[in-house]
């Protein structure tokens, strides 16, 4: 693994771990401001986590973090200087997006459980969960924020469990983060 940074309760955090977690916060509460220069950051951290999962064999969440490089290169591109400007989805892409996440996460589950994953539905679901949310990040949906929640409280439980307690922090604190992220947008849907 990597140089261990310091010893928490008896979890040895690593320099990548550490240095992961806080660029990835720093890129996700800026995310919730819409402005533009989140973008960078959460690209920054993903590439650090993707490291970090893999050493860890946390295969999807790894993978996942692959798409968050590619989709803030996109991000970047499609908010534009003066950042996000949320819109909302129809109750039917909704509908749509919660039926391919529940598909998504039933196929991918035993491909997981197939290769060793460390964690198979829970990483899944992270996987194709935080795709979509990000996707709706790209096209500054208020809804985005909703699916993160879920995401983070998933997250949060799995990393604890498997003992990364730092991380699962962090995804608790990300679970906070888009509480703030909703109310911040919705607040801009209004205005």
């Amino acid at each position: 693994m990597s140089t261990i940074l310091f010893t928490a309760w008896g979890y040895e955090v690593s320099i990548l771990e550490f240095v992961a977690a806080i660029t990835s916060l720093i890129g996700v509460w800026l995310g919730t401001t819409g402005k533009r220069i989140t973008w960078p950051w959460w690209a920054a951290g993903s590439i650090l986590y993707a490291v970090f999962f893999y050493q860890v064999e946390l295969f999807a969440s790894a993978a996942l973090q692959i798409v968050f490089i590619v989709a803030a290169f996109y991000g970047w591109r499609g908010w534009g200087p003066k950042g996000a400007e949320p819109g909302v989805l129809s109750v039917r892409n909704r509908s749509y997006i919660a039926l391919s996440v529940m598909a998504s996460v039933a196929v991918l589950t035993p491909l997981l459980s197939g290769v060793g994953a460390a964690a198979t539905w829970s990483d899944a679901f992270l996987l194709i969960g935080s795709l979509f949310a990000q996707v709706l990040m790209i096209y500054e949906k208020f809804e985005a924020w909703f699916l993160w929640l879920i995401i983070n409280i998933v997250g949060s439980t799995q990393y604890l469990l498997l003992g990364y307690w730092f991380t699962a922090l962090l995804y608790v604190v990300f679970t906070f983060v888009a509480v703030v992220g909703w109310r911040r947008w919705n607040r801009a849907l209004s205005n």
